[in-house]
């Protein structure tokens, strides 16, 4: 008998593999779906290898496939394994990435009536409660009900213990059903000619047709190769009984076709010719170029470029070039932005030199659209694969390199679900994995990829000329302002005098400007100028923000939303004052100081539809409005020429979080942000206002001083042992009773300590517990326990956490 080893889609806390035997007659290969028991249910699992023996003594058969061939390949199947023992999850969390659009289906709990010893007219010979006596009699009405349904109705917790009562008392019966396939390939009825109507065509011997008739005859004649049953109802409305009557005379065909859901519309992108090189960017390519044509086994050098260029020094035509070499020589690529809005940007660049070669995956695309680009990919039917963090994991057969572009950005760090992955340790494993190479590109690059650059575990390309809009062009002049000064010289606005000076100016022009501001929302928090009273989310422990587009308060941690007070709950005053800006509130203050200029704002508040993103970067390239307001979104790597003017209205929003990455974001923030001014002939110029104007990032970040702000920023980082000399795990503990969160927090600080003594760790810290940054979070509170260590995983992976625990490796800001 043959076994096989599963990761299966369930929360389990053992993070290994389940061992089932494989049925009779059933072939079975490593990378597999298929449905495996667990319990009462039926779930996924994914085969992670086959073999004669059990891993485990006792064993269960799989139910059946899901998939006839292994959806995941050998390499994907190595690389799961590495993020499990990486990041401290389990193997099928591990898989999850990899697996098609809509791929997870759940069992689905469905409650009925035990069918004996009672029935649906007889009374139980219990007395029932009153809650049981309400789901019991809701049962009787009904054959079969989703368990889910009584939940809603009932509420969760209610139902869910009235439903093991009401089964250990033998009155139901709980069963699991799979949940339907939510997404699955698309067919659409095409129609033709017959080849009898085609005879009829050729000896003019067409029968009698209606007027009707002739409209669809002579539609579909005009078609030879055949019309899909939407183009024709565009052409011949209500057409349903006229085809049935020419399928009845055999005069056409139909049959059904594939449709493919297709994100990129190739005709509203023109084809780009490659452009020549400065000999920077020459070098750069060259270097890459060595690699891609040399064997991983033969090539003495490091296989990871960071290709590292002031903004508008021409990175992405490196890329560009870089990629035709690939593909000439037969590789496949995959090109990875920071965020979805800048998707629509990078495609139009990357089809247009690549036309009918690459596919996108976001999570912006509809299910549909998700499951036909996976399966295109899937096919070999795509070279280039671009999208955010998730496209690392597209099913390109052994892509030969890997670009990720802004790769200082903080959201190639997964946060939650597991696994919590950072999207650049994972691409160096799969450049192993694969013999590919990776090609790392920023203008304020991470502080640890410079790092290892520095000391030759990347090679180091630098690009230290702009291109844009000429070669050689400098970078825009920078000035900042303290406001404390404009403050104590009476201006209370939240335009400095330079700022308004050279808004106006821009204005005069007819040029555009960017407002930067790193939160949206109208105001921050509103307080009562009596009491002091704050408004804070019932739910976490933060205060609200008001939102004057909604008229209410928004938690932004748990999405709730609460009326806007027009007294305070507190001591009943009516002197509620707004206090802080976001972008909301930045939109109403430039339009009340500048009426004459027209308005956009850029922020997660009005990106909700599918193509928000490209919409309001299409409305300001076509200058259909001045100033663009917005947050981080417009700080990374966008091109647009006609921007003149970059204002950053507080550039110390960032700066004093408790987060020693505070200043390395607040510098790559404020030189990213510059980097959008100055791109066309007109030439531009950056105004940061700050109360801090003395701090080393900001200060760097004014002189364009990449070199300058890592001296000092990698000296603090070596005095107090943070990354990259040492590693970090942030452990988490929720629930929703502080006190027996503190205990547990407390317990298993405790537990950690006496192993690092036992076992001799003396490289480990052991930091906490403490609450974590925000401590209560949607209604359960948090501690938090820091590991700094050479390797902290190494040292949590034999520790059984149990419950309510989150483990982050390399965590990536606060909790």
């Amino acid at each position: 008998m043959a076994f096989a080893e599963l990761a299966v889609n369930t929360p389990v806390l053992r993070p290994g593999s389940f061992s089932y035997s494989i049925p009779l007659g059933l072939e079975i290969k490593p990378g597999q779906a298929v449905w495996a028991p667990f319990g009462p249910k039926i779930v996924q699992g994914i085969v992670l290898e086959v073999s004669d023996q059990p891993a485990f003594g006792q064993t269960r058969e799989i139910c059946g496939v899901i998939s006839d061939t292994p959806l995941l390949s050998f390499h994907q199947l190595n690389l799961a394994a590495w993020i499990s023992q990486t990041y401290l999850c389990s193997i099928y969390e591990a898989l999850s990435p990899m697996l098609p659009p809509s791929f997870e289906r759940r069992s689905v709990a469905y409650i009925s009536l035990e069918p004996s010893p009672l029935n649906k007219s007889e009374k139980p010979p219990v007395t029932l409660s009153p809650s049981l006596q309400k789901i019991f009699d809701w049962l009787q009405t009904r054959d079969i009900t989703p368990q889910t349904e009584l939940e809603n109705i009932f509420g969760k917790k209610t139902t869910q213990t009235a439903i093991l009562k009401l089964i250990n008392q033998g009155l139901i019966n709980r069963t699991y059903q799979i949940s339907p396939v939510r997404t699955q390939t698309k067919f659409e009825k095409h129609f033709g000619l017959s080849e009898q109507a085609l005879a009829f065509i050729k000896d003019q011997t067409l029968p009698k047709l209606s007027p009707r008739q002739t409209e669809v005859f002579e539609c579909l004649r005009e078609n030879p190769q055949g019309i899909s049953k939407s183009r024709l109802n565009l052409l011949v409305k209500n057409n349903a009984a006229i085809l049935k009557a020419l399928e009845k005379k055999e005069l056409i065909l139909t049959e059904e076709h594939q449709v493919f859901r297709q994100p990129i519309d190739y005709s509203h992108i023109e084809t780009l010719p490659h452009l020549k090189l400065s000999p920077p960017q020459e070098k750069c390519l060259e270097s890459i170029n060595r690699s891609l044509n040399t064997p991983p086994e033969d090539d003495q050098n490091p296989r990871t470029f960071l290709l590292h260029g002031i903004t508008g020094s021409g990175k992405t035509e490196i890329y560009l070039q870089a990629l035709a070499e690939a593909l000439r020589l037969g590789k496949k690529a995959i090109v990875l932005v920071p965020e979805i809005s800048l998707t629509p940007q990078t495609i139009a660049r990357f089809a247009g030199r690549f036309p009918g070669r690459v596919a996108v995956l976001h999570s912006r695309l509809s299910p549909g659209e998700q499951f036909d680009e996976w399966q295109r990919i899937k096919n070999g039917q795509a070279d280039i694969v671009i999208g955010p963090r998730s496209a690392l994991f597209a099913p390109l057969d052994k892509p030969g390199i890997i670009i990720i572009d802004e790769e200082h950005e903080w959201t190639y760090k997964q946060q939650n679900p597991q696994p919590r992955y950072h999207t650049r340790t994972v691409a160096l494993k799969m450049t192993e994995e694969y013999g590919a190479v990776l090609v790392l590109g920023s203008a304020t690059p991470d502080i640890d990829s410079y790092f290892k650059a520095q000391n030759g575990l990347y090679q180091l390309l630098e690009l230290p000329e702009r291109l844009t809009p000429y070669r050689g062009a400098s970078l825009p002049k920078t000035e900042l302002v303290d406001m404390r000064t404009e403050l104590s010289e009476g201006n209370r606005s939240i335009f400095s005098r330079n700022l308004h000076a050279s808004i106006e100016k821009v204005l005069a022009k007819h040029e555009q400007a960017i407002l930067f501001i790193n939160r949206r929302g109208g105001a921050s928090f509103i307080q009562c100028r009596d009491c002091g009273y704050v408004a804070m989310c019932k739910s976490c422990d933060t205060p609200l923000t008001y939102h004057p587009d909604q008229e209410n308060l928004v938690c932004h941690q748990c999405g709730r939303h609460y009326p806007n007070p027009l007294t305070c709950p507190n001591c009943k005053s009516r002197r509620i004052k707004y206090l802080g800006m976001g972008t909301q509130k930045l939109e109403e203050e430039t339009g009340l100081a500048f009426p004459q200029a027209k308005l956009l704002r850029w922020d997660s508040d009005v990106t909700k539809g599918k193509d928000s993103h490209q919409q309001i970067m299409d409305k300001f390239s076509r200058h259909q409005a001045d100033i663009l307001i917005g947050t981080q979104m417009v700080a990374k790597g966008l091109d647009l020429p006609g921007v003149t003017l970059v204002g950053v209205i507080n550039a110390d929003i960032s700066l004093n979080l408790p987060d020693f990455r505070a200043g390395e974001r607040t510098f790559q923030l404020l030189a990213q942000v510059a980097g959008r001014a100055g791109r066309g002939l007109a030439g531009g110029k950056v105004v940061i206002q700050t109360y801090t104007p003395e701090n080393y990032a900001i200060q760097s970040a004014v002189c364009h001083d990449y070199p300058g702000f890592y001296a000092k920023e990698i000296a603090y980082r070596r005095e107090l042992n943070n990354p990259p000399f040492q590693k970090l795990a942030c452990l988490v503990f929720s629930h929703l009773n502080h006190d027996f969160c503190q205990q547990q927090a407390i317990l298993l600080a405790q537990t950690l300590r006496e192993k690092a003594d036992s076992t001799g760790s003396g490289t480990l810290e052991i930091l906490g517990p403490a609450p974590a940054f925000i401590q209560r979070l949607r209604g359960r509170y948090r501690y938090q326990i820091i590991l700094r260590s050479p390797n902290p995983a190494n040292f949590l992976r034999d520790i059984n956490l149990g419950q309510g625990w989150s483990i982050d490796i390399d965590p990536y800001g606060l909790c």
